[in-house]
């Protein structure tokens, strides 16, 4: 059966294109040199947002739902990216219930968004919106998204129980032929599923692209943009012991996990199936 999943996943990549370049790479290259971006920058060697957007195949102009956006890193880049003839969506589960923690940096996403947009200083890019699936779906965005990128969440979708209605509304919200884009950490295809169903932040890579075929999605693209060897998975209290997490660090582990970078991702892309 391993062997099959991997035949498989190779006879898909040899049929898929490099990936494409970003359509105004200079107006990306700006985002990503500006200023207010340089704390943001030290992880772009393991994230490599140019890459990873031109791989999505995103375009200034675009309607783009960024699910989770969390702390912001993506949303820095995204928001002034797609400009102000494009629409960033920020979108949470429903977190009725959910921990105090995830009620403060998931929950009531159409007001906070504008919020953060303003302390981030990106108010001249992108229209604003925010939406969590507990809400009712704004009719606006039925069927008018281009793209969703989800960035190292679709463990925390399964592991709490979000994945089926966020799914539902994504595909709601893409337009016919729409793409999700998904970056997450990858757990070694031969590991028992005990280990992989996302309780310490790794997925296996098939296990992902099964879920999103259940779900009405294509595979159209893997790249190892975000591939990271040194990665070993194999850490006791999961992937938040790497950076920027460091996850119980003291002096003796902290040099060893910086050493090692962030986890090591898949990337893959996905078309909405009608």
């Amino acid at each position: 059966m391993k062997n099959s999943i991997w035949a498989a996943l190779a006879a898909a990549s040899m049929v898929i294109a490099a990936p494409v370049q970003a359509a105004d790479s200079a107006a990306l290259e700006e985002v990503l040199a500006h200023p207010r971006r340089a704390d943001d920058a030290a992880r772009d060697q393991y994230r490599h947002p140019a890459e990873t957007l031109a791989f999505f195949e995103i375009e200034p102009g675009m309607t783009v739902v960024d699910y989770l956006p969390a702390g912001g890193w993506y949303s820095r880049i995204l928001i002034p990216y797609l400009g102000p003839e494009g629409r960033y969506v920020a979108m949470g589960p429903d977190v009725t219930g959910a921990s105090e923690y995830m009620q403060r940096s998931g929950g009531n996403l159409k007001e906070k968004i504008v919020t953060q947009a303003a302390e981030w200083d990106v108010n001249g890019g992108a229209r604003l919106t925010g939406y969590n699936t507990g809400d009712e779906l704004p009719a606006d965005l039925t069927g008018t998204v281009d793209r969703v990128v989800i960035f190292r969440e679709m463990h925390n979708q399964l592991r709490f129980g979000w994945l089926h209605e966020d799914m539902l509304a994504i595909r709601k919200m893409l337009k016919p032929g729409g793409m999700v884009g998904i970056t997450d950490h990858r757990m070694d295809e031969d590991a028992p599923y005990s280990i992989s169903d996302g309780g310490k932040g790794y997925l296996r890579q098939s296990d992902v692209i099964d879920l999103m075929d259940v779900y009405g999605f294509d595979l159209v693209g893997q790249s190892e943009i975000n591939a990271n060897p040194k990665d070993t998975k194999d850490w006791e209290r999961g992937v938040w012991m790497l950076p920027p997490s460091l996850a119980g660090a003291t002096d003796e582990t902290r040099e060893r996990m910086l050493a090692i970078g962030e986890s090591d991702r898949m990337t893959l892309l996905f078309r909405k199936r009608p």
